[in-house]
């Protein structure tokens, strides 16, 4: 007996995982298989007879109109990828393949849901430039924010200062503590360094207990000493009941400012090393 290709076809575009949209050249949905509920919440029925810009993702929406017209003039796009905004309010990364078909009238799509592979690739992304542990700024991401800072601030004549900062017998917490204290420790220094700047500025780990600030159009030499102040005060707070009389480190703060201490980042990086050791030095006299 033979099979009737034509009575299986709609059947099998209801069973694909993916959903497949059919869409008129007033961006209406004419088609939308079983697979979009699933994908964006809606129900065929509720989706058929309205506009499909409707459903995406503002921030996306001039890209995405783009690509309708690249595939309305002839150019299919197999990769395109957006995001929609589901009828419960929650967001869905799509990936498309689409084509214009002159014989049906219609733009023919196919959305795969490609959300979790965009949220992986996003925490690949932010993990390749932050610290794992405190979530800062690494120092990759910092050496380049310093390179662009240095470029903006000899374009516009303008003043930078670079904060190396060292912890205070942060060994000893280790030692006596344990090394998840101490982790406990730097996020609580992280998370109170990032208090103390603006958005404009940059807190980064280095590595170990070592921190650096960047703090960009500076005003004057004395705003500076205000906010290594600041960073000082900030430190000296208690730490939390949580953690059960272990007592907040010091910390030791060299300054470089730009121009006066050099005009290139290793210049300044070493300048404000040197004298966050002359500071530590300095401590450990007064002692």
């Amino acid at each position: 007996m033979p099979v009737d290709l034509q009575a299986l076809y709609p059947k099998l575009i209801h069973l694909m995982l993916d959903t497949v949209f059919v869409v008129d050249s007033d961006n209406q949905i004419v088609f939308v298989s079983a697979a979009c509920e699933a994908l964006l919440g809606y129900r065929a029925d509720e989706l058929i007879g309205t506009t499909i810009t409707h459903y995406m993702h503002p921030d996306d929406l001039v890209a995405t109109k783009a690509s309708i017209v690249r595939v309305m003039n002839g150019q299919p796009h197999f990769d395109f990828r957006n995001r929609y905004i589901r009828k419960d309010g929650g967001i869905v990364y799509i990936l498309w393949a689409a084509f214009w078909s002159e014989e049906v009238g219609a733009r023919i799509g196919v959305a795969r849901d490609v959300t979790a592979l965009a949220k992986a690739e996003e925490e690949l992304r932010f993990l390749a430039h932050r610290d794992p542990l405190t979530k800062l700024t690494n120092r990759s991401l910092f050496n380049d924010r310093l390179v662009s800072a240095l470029r903006a601030a000899h374009r516009h004549n303008s003043n930078l200062a670079l904060l190396f900062l060292d912890i205070n017998d942060f060994k000893g917490i280790n030692d006596l503590h344990g090394h998840a204290a101490g982790d406990q420790v730097l996020c609580v220094i992280a998370r109170r360094l990032e208090s103390c700047v603006r958005e404009t500025d940059t807190v980064a780990r280095l590595g170990g207990d070592e921190f650096t600030v960047l703090l960009t159009d500076i005003q004057s030499e004395s705003a500076v000493s205000e906010k290594v102040a600041q960073i000082l005060a900030a430190m000296a707070e208690p730490l939390g009941d949580e953690f059960d009389g272990l007592k907040m480190p010091s910390c030791s703060i060299g300054v470089a400012r730009y121009p006066a201490h050099g005009e290139d980042a290793d210049t300044l990086l070493s300048h404000a090393d040197g004298e966050m050791y002359r500071v530590k030095r300095q401590r450990s006299t007064a002692r």
